[in-house]
């Protein structure tokens, strides 16, 4: 397979694959709520019910991960990646918007997005810790296939 190098970013594999992942998520927390859909946000801890505002979450943005890894890896690779389960969470909206395409690791380390979104940076870097180590790691077995 040829990795076109300098290709612009694309969402389209990415999103394709986020949506069915959403649909399982959510299926997943209506079976937790019996029938109604229970989240636990992936930086607060706090529980999310359906209805409340909140949003899936790549927690290392589609944008960094294929700025990172265009040059090893494919679209459809990347959109592999970019949702793996330790990359995809659910928070509030407030807060998702707030981080925006940031780098988890820089946003969280700012002492006033801690506090002003009540975040338990025990459990938010946990989460980040596990979704890099398991990006780096499919990434680089992705990478190995394409020789």
């Amino acid at each position: 397979m040829e990795i076109v190098k300098s290709r612009p970013y694309s969402r389209l594999e990415i999103d394709k694959m986020f949506n069915q992942i959403k649909a399982q998520m959510h299926a997943e927390a209506l079976k937790r709520g019996n029938g109604k859909a229970i989240y636990q946000d992936c930086y607060t801890g706090k529980t999310l019910h359906g209805g409340d505002p909140y949003d899936y979450e790549h927690i290392f943005p589609s944008e960094w991960v294929h700025s990172t890894y265009k040059h090893l890896l494919s679209d459809e690779q990347i959109a592999l990646v970019v949702n793996c389960p330790e990359n995809v969470g659910v928070t509030l909206r407030v807060i998702n918007q707030s981080k925006g395409k940031h780098n988890p690791e820089a946003w969280f380390a700012q002492a006033h997005h801690i506090k002003n979104n009540d975040i338990d940076i025990h459990l938010a870097q946990s989460n980040i810790r596990k979704a890099k180590a398991a990006i780096e790691r499919m990434a680089a077995d992705l990478a190995k296939q394409n020789g």
